[in-house]
């Protein structure tokens, strides 16, 4: 047989700030996150329409910069649009 309360003890118990810090939480996922999910997803999405003419005209140069560029901030949208959606 356990000795064990049907109320948690007093030191489990939520404190009100953390109320208000779960709610400040999701205030700033809903502010600031989920629309950066969303630019990022869509600018996922659009990106590699941007390769085609660097590619159809070949990579010389300053091209090859421009380009390695636009693969580095293509992946970094996918990392960050991710979850968008889910």
């Amino acid at each position: 047989m356990s000795n064990s309360s049907p109320t948690p003890p007093i030191d489990r118990l939520p404190r009100p700030d953390d109320f208000v810090d779960s709610r400040l939480v999701r205030l700033s996922r809903a502010v600031v996150v989920a629309p950066l999910r969303f630019l990022a997803f869509w600018t996922a999405v659009t990106l590699p329409f941007l390769y085609l003419p660097l590619l159809l005209g070949g990579l010389d140069g300053q091209q090859v910069t421009v380009f390695l560029t636009l693969l580095a901030v293509n992946a970094v949208t996918l990392v960050l649009g991710h979850e968008y959606g889910k």
